[in-house]
């Protein structure tokens, strides 16, 4: 297969295109590197199945050019990140939207199938036990600019679906729920690899807010096993998936694992969200998938413990710091 993934130098995207290119398949990534680094993809430069185009997904004609010659897309390129969402939601929105168009109009235009990465996001607000693709979403006001990816995100899936109904494109959305490995960077917000780097230095973990919040920590491995699988598998056109753990664990919770795991000094300090992201700043309490429909279609359970994940993100952190 010929592969495209838009956003494919970054953390996730770069899984990906390892994974792809292990199995036989060749890869041309699309990434204007707003939000990655070369650093994600420097292993594969020299693989004879690899091409990398520096350029961003709102370049239509670039899209339409690469879009002619591959089999299956990856759309992966978006802002991401609460600090970029927070500072920056003009680019948010024009990066998550006007970008999906124009890789959706291109895959129409040539009728290669495509698998839009969304997020756990567009459920919003509400705070139930678990969350099923067919739940309403609840957004949060617009003068809480936290929404903005939520919205962008949620706009992207009408979209692709509008696609599916109207033009039959083959259409497949995941919502990704807090995935996490090596190459995760914290420098836009993502808890994981800054209460990681923070450990490694014996300095305290700053949890936002009272900690008591909830998550559910997926390995990028068998987040790129999912999307590989539902992009193989013939009825997932049309369709939206959570892609996800149920391994729940607080936050305040999960930066004392961190420190038990690396054996660090570190102490915890509580941080109110308006003194690191204002008054626009809203959180959810917990954020647990339903991923019985993903588990049906592809037989899907995830294969990593979060201790398993998180040690190995330590090794791997330790290792490019070596």
């Amino acid at each position: 297969m010929k592969v495209l993934i838009t956003g494919g130098a970054g953390f996730i995207g770069s899984h990906l295109a390892d994974a792809l290119i292990t199995r036989g398949d060749e890869v041309f990534i699309l990434d204007d590197h707003s939000t990655s680094t070369l650093d994600n993809i420097e292993h594969l430069k020299n693989h004879p199945a690899f091409h990398h185009v520096i350029d961003s997904v709102r370049n239509e004609s670039q899209v339409n050019r690469y879009v002619q010659k591959i089999d299956v897309i990856y759309h992966l390129a978006a802002a991401v990140g609460v600090r970029l969402i927070v500072d920056d939601p003009i680019k948010t929105l024009e990066t998550n939207v006007f970008g999906t168009d124009i890789i959706l109009k291109a895959a129409s235009r040539y009728r290669k199938k495509i698998l839009i990465a969304s997020s756990s996001e567009v459920y919003g607000r509400s705070n139930q036990k678990f969350f099923n693709e067919e739940d309403d979403c609840l957004i949060g006001a617009p003068h809480k600019l936290r929404w903005a990816y939520a919205v962008s995100k949620a706009m992207d899936e009408f979209l692709a679906m509008a696609y599916w109904r109207e033009k039959e494109l083959p259409v497949i959305i995941v919502r990704l729920f807090n995935t996490i490995g090596p190459r995760q960077t914290g420098r836009y917000g993502m808890v994981v690899p800054r209460f990681i780097e923070q450990a490694l230095r014996n300095k305290p973990l700053t949890i936002y807010g009272d900690g008591k919040q909830t998550r559910c920590f997926l390995s990028v491995r068998d987040t790129v096993h999912a999307m590989t699988s539902l992009m193989d598998f013939s009825g997932s056109c049309g369709e939206i998936f959570n892609v996800g753990s149920q391994e729940e664990i607080s936050i305040e919770d999960l930066a004392k694992l961190v420190i038990r795991l690396i054996g660090s000094q570190s102490s915890l300090i509580h941080l109110p969200y308006k003194e690191i992201y204002g008054d626009s700043f809203e959180d959810m309490e917990r954020r647990m998938p339903d991923i019985s429909k993903l588990r049906k279609a592809i037989g899907f359970q995830p294969q990593m413990k979060l201790e398993e994940i998180l040690n190995w993100m330590v090794e791997s952190c330790i290792l490019r710091k070596n």
